[in-house]
């Protein structure tokens, strides 16, 4: 038994003498609460015994309360004070069909069954529902939230605008008057606005579009003054508005006013879906001209000044308005008949479906190297006495190159390409260097002959005066700084700032289609490759580019640019006089000849893909060349081997496909 066992059984005793020879009715019983480092099952236990009630403890629940009363209490009032305990531990009691269950707080309120009435009160973990009558429940739940304890929920059901609360009962008290003091009507009353010509309908909708750029509070809300809530009354025909905010109340009154006009006068509503223009920049430009003024094209989109009033025509003309809706890329009009069908034949002429521009860039390189070299090296040495050598010879070739006879008496492998004829005399030791093989005379010729042909070929489809970029290469690390603290005596600490930079080949065009079928092409054109890592000073990069505007007929072929390169070089090392002797010549000479032919030319061909049969054709002949090459890449059969296939692209139908 637990060292609080003596406390607890003074409880229970007094408990049960208290119940039963006390003479006194339940409700005026005491109890004397003494309990020190006592433990929870314990104190559960005989709490039940106190109230005769059933208790269910969690296996989770463990822990140790101290509860002490000055003078006794009501056996009512101890049970409250035994609920506070378990609240300070992290625990709850949940009452539920005649049993009291004692469980962790996070899960009590999948305990919690039905809903509590308003009279519950203390540390009992209750639910209530809150139904509002002017707020919106959602709106209050970021409210509320930080003051229901973290384990405990808050929902919001939007049918009847309720908030569903499980908390303990004391805070849900303080959670109703907080809701009592905020869901109050607003000051704002609600105006009714009968409509002779138009219609209540469409007028609402109208005005709930162009009113939703209402100033914004925290948090992305509008500000409550600012709102203004329409709505139609059909019956009526009329317009009800209610606003807090006087002025903008007056503004939509003015609106209503105004667009409430016979149609065959001015006031026509008209609402444009588009099926290829983008709503937004068609509503700037149809703005710019109501207005008079210039737009930029791809500016960004003003905002409707005043909320959506209406714009001023040149000349004092009658007023318009056009608005855009994003989500159903649809303008909305308002303005007198002939301003309504100028707009809508200029409407007309840019719901257009925008024409393609599909670039073939064919990128070809040839290049050839040929190279040559022949020559004759010898060197003597002999012993001239016991103490002294005597050395003699020719030199040829730079040092490491492995052509140098030097390096190839130190070591035979280190001798270069082609054919190689020597005569060695054994080996000889020379003072200060070591052991070497005697090479008397190597005698080394050379020919090479490379050639290369690459063909590139990338692909771009984009909407006329939009720009397209692909890039198909690398990116590399280029060293552009450097530091490391030399000097002292503590611990270097060098680093290095690296800039990265893309190497292969770069496309970036901007195509614009004229009405002639010809295309302006505003053309930027990369190749760049890695030529030397190895530079102390950094990493060597070749580049060529071309930057050019072209004007090219639709389906032609345009050569941007190119580079034709032809060098030739020759390198002759000799003996004086005696590399001049004919014939005999050749045994002091050493020659080498280079020969480089370059030939890089780039072309273009835009085609203009006007409807989706060019397009599906286009897509169609690229996705059946893959499909090619992909069978062709297919691996073939095994009978050892286990059959592996290589991806194939899955079948495909394109328009105008043959």
């Amino acid at each position: 038994m637990s060292a609080a066992s003596p406390a607890l059984l003074r409880f229970a005793v007094a408990a049960v003498a208290a119940m039963l020879f006390g003479g006194a009715s339940a409700a005026e019983e005491t109890v004397t609460l003494n309990f020190v480092n006592a433990e929870i099952d314990a104190v559960a236990t005989a709490m039940g015994q106190m109230l005769k009630r059933n208790i269910i403890i969690d296996p989770r629940v463990k822990g140790t309360v101290n509860i002490v009363s000055a003078r006794p209490v009501p056996a009512s009032v101890a049970y409250d004070i035994f609920l506070s305990a378990l609240r300070l531990q992290g625990f709850t009691a949940v009452e539920a069909g005649g049993v009291i269950k004692i469980l962790p707080e996070a899960d009590a309120k999948l305990h919690v069954r039905g809903v509590t009435p308003s009279a519950a009160s203390g540390d009992r973990l209750v639910t209530q529902i809150f139904v509002l009558k002017h707020e919106s429940a959602a709106q209050l739940v970021p409210v509320l939230r930080p003051l229901i304890s973290p384990n405990n929920t808050i929902a919001v059901y939007p049918n009847n605008n309720s908030l569903v609360i499980t908390d303990y009962a004391d805070n849900l008290r303080r959670m109703e008057r907080i809701i009592d003091s905020i869901d109050r009507p607003s000051g704002g009353e609600p105006v009714v606005m009968p409509l002779r010509h138009a219609s209540a309908s469409e007028v609402a909708q109208t005005l709930s579009r162009i009113l939703a750029d209402a100033p914004l509070g925290g948090a992305g809300q509008v500000e409550p003054r600012a709102r203004v809530v329409v709505a139609p009354d059909l019956r009526t025909n009329s317009i009800i508005v209610r606003s807090e905010d006087p002025t903008r109340l007056a503004r939509v009154q003015t609106m209503v006013q105004q667009l409430d006009v016979p149609t065959s006068a001015a006031g026509n509503m008209h609402v444009i879906y588009l099926k290829n223009a983008e709503a937004v920049k068609v509503a700037q430009t149809l703005r710019s001209i109501l207005s008079g003024e210039g737009g930029q094209a791809g500016a960004p989109v003003p905002p409707v000044p005043g909320a959506g009033s209406p714009l001023p025509l040149p000349g004092g003309s009658s007023p318009g308005l056009v608005q855009a809706d994003a989500a159903s890329n649809a303008i909305i009009i308002s303005a007198p008949q002939p301003v309504v069908a100028s707009l809508m034949a200029v409407i007309e002429k840019l719901d257009i479906r925008r024409a393609q521009v599909y670039v073939e860039a064919l990128i070809v390189e040839v290049t050839a190297d040929k190279a040559a070299e022949f020559g004759v090296q010898w060197q003597v040495i002999n012993p001239l006495s016991n103490s002294t050598q005597g050395f003699g010879g020719t030199n040829f070739g730079a040092r490491g190159t492995g052509t140098n006879i030097i390096d190839a008496a130190g070591n035979l492998s280190t001798v270069g390409p082609g054919l190689n004829v020597g005569i060695v005399r054994g080996q000889i030791t020379l003072p200060g260097v070591g052991t070497i093989t005697n090479l008397a005379a190597l005698a080394r010729a050379l020919e090479s002959d490379a050639k290369a042909n690459i063909l590139s070929t990338p692909n771009l489809l984009t909407l006329t005066n939009e720009e397209a970029k692909i890039v198909v290469g690398q990116n590399i690390p280029i060293i552009t700084g450097q530091y490391a603290q030399t000097g002292s005596s503590t611990t270097a600490t060098p680093f290095q700032t690296i800039e990265r930079r893309d190497v292969g080949l770069t496309l970036r065009i901007r195509p614009q289609i004229s009405e002639g079928g010809t295309v302006k092409l505003q053309i930027y054109q990369e190749v760049s490759s890695v030529q030397d890592t190895t530079n102390a000073a950094g990493v060597i990069t070749n580049k060529r580019s071309i930057d050019s505007t072209v004007i090219v007929d639709d389906g032609e072929i345009v050569a941007l640019g190119g580079l034709v390169q032809d060098s030739t070089g020759a390198t002759q090392d000799k003996v004086p006089l005696l590399g001049d002797i004919p014939l005999l010549g050749g045994l002091f000479r050493y020659e080498t000849r280079k020969q480089t032919k370059t030939n890089l030319m780039v072309f273009l061909r835009p085609i203009v893909v006007r409807d989706g049969a060019t397009s599906g054709a286009i897509s169609g002949a690229r996705y059946r060349e893959m499909q090619q090459q992909q069978e062709k890449s297919q691996l073939p059969g095994s009978a050892v081997l286990p059959d592996i296939q290589a991806p194939r692209l899955p079948p495909a139908t394109f328009p105008n496909d043959p």
